[in-house]
Formats: structure tokens, C-alpha cells, sequence
């Protein structure tokens, strides 16, 4: 890895880098809708003369290097959220009711910057750098589908990277950590059956609203006796729902809940628990108790010498202050967990906050937006990085 050329490469393609990005936020597109998207993605790695195959709105490149070298994937989420942008700038969403509010456009942008730094230097590239554009991050997510659909193999991926913005980081730092970086998750469909009667003659029915009381109480419990102290999970019950009128005894009360831990062991543990509760409370009632459940993403675990990689470059580039290490994991959830799950790799947190210039929204807000020197930045640490691994790692994933 050369340091000053990965730097000076970087940012001499800034205005390239910003032009890509601001592009792209004018157009965002929900999951699996991102066809102009994808179109524009598609339209440049054409233009950096990058192999690439498209499968609905996802796209895989490929520049290839040395023959028999191993091959690392970078990735990056293209969708946007149902969120109207309140931010009074050029650039502007032109899409109304959706927005880049996640930052993928810059996770896009930076991509394509690494790709084009790639483009230019085959000739010297030990191996073969792979592109992962990915939809749908956001909804049903898009990892799984492109895992399935062949994207870690031809050729096959010996390590992936992934990075995400974070406003309140600043820019020019990053953030890391070994182990568990973003929970797991789990939905919960609850439905409470019970019998129907007159408000004023309860000893004839069996009160499902009374039942689902018991049932909320009880699972709010499972985490503090059931879970150690030193693993992470949350359940929350979000919605509830049941009777006609104030008079009637229910006879049915539905509830959604969300369960979040940072191993797939607890939040299968915990699953056990919590159906249990349901049924075993609704019939101690007399009723009867179902819980539905709908899996959603997988833990995020970073491979830990991997990190010690990001660590190890971003110290070079960017300096040793530049590092911060981030001490509990999130109960976010994040689908790049499918690509390590089936790769080793890591996930890391690139600062594109900065509060001299106002950039301070979080996620998910109408008014975030970046500091785009942070598409520098996060072009010269995944070339960086990927440059190392190229150097460390052999075809076959051992390092």
C-alpha cells in the first residue's frame, strides 16, 4: 500500500466524488426500486471500463488483477427512506417522499471512487477486487438475495468490507470494534384468544385483554431473568390492539413486538421464552396464545484480525487519533451481517459529521446530510484497505 498516492489519488477525485454523490441524492429510490439507481451506477463503471453483471437493481463489478490472487469485496447500499427532505440545498431530493437520509448515496459515491481508483492501476493489482452495489438495505434487505444469487463466487470472495457514514463521528476519523458491531432481529406476531361476553357478566367470558396485560408484563421480564448480564437483547412491544366496545369483553387482542440481541444463540433462547409466555399465561386465563415469528437480520460479528487491518490502515492514513473505538455494540440492525456471516471481513463507521459547517442531523432525519470531504476519506480507507488485504491475504481466505 502506498500511502501518499492512495491519498493523493483520493482526493484528487473529489470533485468527481461529489458530483457522483449529489446525482445520486436527487434521485433516491426505495428498495428494490432503485432502476435509475442502478442505471447510473451501471453508467459509470461503463465509463471506468469495469466488468459488471446487474440482477434487478443490484449490481456486482469486477476488476481483476492477478491471476490466482485472492479476491476482496467492498460493499455498498443504494437505497433511500420514505423520509421528505427538509434540507434547502441544490442537490436536493427531486423525488418527493423520499430521501437519502442513510447516507447510502455516499457509501454509492465512495464505491465508485474506489473502483475508479482500481480501474487505473490493474496493471499492478495482486488479485481482483470485487463491487458489491446493494438494494434494499433499508426493507426486506438485499444481502440474502445476492448471496443467493452468486455475488461471493466467480471468483470466489476470501474477505468483505463494509463501511456506513455516521454524522456524529466527525469527519477524517472512523469508527471500529471486534466482536459484535449491530444486533440481531426478530418479529413477534402475538394474537390472544379468548371468549366473548358481556362487559357486566365477566364470569362468562374469558377476557383476552386482561390475558394480553399478563402477557406484557411477563415478556417484559424475559431479559432480566432470562438473559445474562453480560449479553445484550431488548424486546419491545410496539403495537396492541383488541375489543369492540367498552362493554364487551374482547374476545381476540393482537400485538407486534420487536426482539434485538447481539447472538443468534440468546435470540433463539429467547424466542423459546416468549412462546411459551404466550401460551402458557393465555391458558392459565383459559384462553389460548399463538406467537408468529418472522426472523429478520442476522448479528453483525467482525472478524477480529480483520479490524486489527482497518485499525492498522486508517493509522497510516489518516493518523492514530483518527481511530475511536466504540465500546457496546448497537441494537440496530445492519444486512452486511449476511456477507460476513458468509465471509470473514468487517464493518467499520466512516465520521461525516462536522459542526463547523452544521452537519450534525443523525440518521433517519429530514435533515441529515455529510461533509463530503468524508467521500475522500472513505475512498482512500476501502482502497487502502482492500490494497492490503490484497497484500496479506491468500486466494482461498487464510491470511
Amino acid at each position: 500500500m502506498d500511502r501518499a498516492e492512495i491519498l493523493e489519488a483520493a482526493a484528487g477525485m473529489k470533485p468527481w466524488l461529489v458530483e457522483v454523490r449529489r446525482l445520486l441524492h436527487m434521485t433516491p429510490e426505495l428498495g428494490r426500486r432503485e432502476k435509475a439507481t442502478s442505471d447510473l451506477i451501471s453508467l459509470r463503471l461503463d465509463e471506468l471500463g469495469i466488468a459488471h453483471r446487474r440482477g434487478g437493481t443490484s449490481i456486482v463489478g469486477l476488476v481483476e488483477g492477478t491471476s490466482g490472487g485472492p479476491t476482496v469485496a467492498l460493499r455498498a447500499d443504494i437505497d433511500a427512506l420514505p423520509i421528505s427532505e427538509a434540507n434547502d440545498v441544490g442537490y436536493r431530493s427531486r423525488n418527493a417522499g423520499v430521501m437519502h437520509a442513510c447516507g447510502h448515496d455516499a457509501h454509492a459515491a465512495i464505491l465508485l471512487g474506489v473502483a475508479r481508483y482500481f480501474s487505473e492501476r490493474r496493471e499492478n493489482l495482486r488479485g481482483n477486487i470485487k463491487l458489491l452495489f446493494q438494494p434494499d438495505e433499508e426493507g426486506d434487505g438485499g444481502a440474502e438475495i445476492m448471496i443467493a444469487g452468486g455475488c461471493l463466487e466467480n471468483p470466489r470472495v476470501d474477505r468483505v468490507i463494509g463501511l456506513h457514514v455516521m454524522p456524529y463521528i466527525p469527519t477524517g476519523t472512523i469508527e471500529v470494534r471486534k466482536g459484535a458491531l449491530n444486533g440481531s432481529s426478530a418479529t413477534l406476531k402475538i394474537t390472544i384468544r379468548g371468549k366473548g361476553a358481556h362487559g357486566a357478566y365477566p364470569e362468562l367470558g374469558i377476557d383476552a385483554v386482561l390475558i394480553a396485560a399478563n402477557v406484557v408484563m411477563t415478556l417484559n421480564t424475559l431479559v432480566a431473568r432470562c438473559v445474562s448480564p453480560l449479553e445484550q437483547a431488548v424486546i419491545t412491544i410496539g403495537t396492541i390492539s383488541g375489543g369492540q366496545r367498552s362493554n364487551i369483553i374482547a374476545d381476540e387482542v393482537r400485538m407486534t413486538a420487536t426482539m434485538r440481541t447481539t447472538s443468534d444463540a440468546v435470540r433463539d433462547a429467547l424466542v423459546a421464552r416468549a412462546r411459551a409466555v404466550v401460551e402458557g399465561v393465555a391458558a392459565s386465563f383459559g384462553g389460548s396464545g399463538e406467537l408468529e415469528l418472522s426472523y429478520g437480520y442476522t448479528a453483525l460479528i467482525n472478524h477480529d484480525r480483520t479490524v486489527d487491518t482497518i485499525v492498522e490502515v486508517a493509522g497510516e492514513l489518516l493518523g492514530k487519533d483518527a481511530v475511536r473505538w466504540k465500546d457496546k455494540p448497537s441494537m440496530g440492525v445492519e444486512d452486511f451481517s449476511f456477507f460476513i456471516r458468509e465471509r470473514p471481513g468487517a464493518f467499520y463507521h466512516l465520521g461525516c459529521g462536522n459542526e463547523a459547517k452544521g452537519i450534525t442531523a443523525p440518521l433517519h432525519n429530514s435533515r441529515f446530510d455529510i461533509d463530503e470531504d468524508c467521500l475522500v476519506t472513505g475512498v482512500a480507507m476501502q482502497a487502502g484497505i482492500a490494497s492490503r488485504l490484497l497484500e496479506t491475504t491468500k486466494a482461498g481466505g487464510t491470511e
